[in-house]
């Protein structure tokens, strides 16, 4: 089913473009369907998988400006800063929620 769909997409760029942005808006309501069904006491674990999927994001972008030349390796950089401040960010939350469940 999903390569007929990749074909359909494929014939135009109009087309593709209401595929691709289909898709986003699907993962969009999944996502938010996934997150409000899991209880409070299991979002720090979450958080901490989700840190783990943006440090192979940085790694992509590590690539990505290693691999290009030109405005792909501005953009490499630029990804590779928001990642690392996405990744930073997100162990500095989980440790401060971490923080608050430790008793005193």
């Amino acid at each position: 089913m999903f390569n007929a769909l990749q074909l359909l997409a494929a014939s135009d760029s109009g087309s593709s473009l209401v595929f691709g942005l289909t898709i986003f808006a699907l993962a969009i309501f999944l996502g938010v369907e996934v997150i409000t069904k899991i209880p409070p006491t299991l979002h720090t674990p979450l958080m901490s998988g989700s840190n783990a999927i943006s440090g192979i994001t940085l790694v992509g972008a590590v690539l990505a400006t290693g691999e290009y030349p030109g405005f792909a390796k501005l953009l490499g950089f630029i990804a590779i800063v928001l990642a690392t401040v996405n990744v930073v960010g997100g162990f500095l939350v989980t440790h401060r929620m971490l923080e608050k469940f430790k008793s005193r």
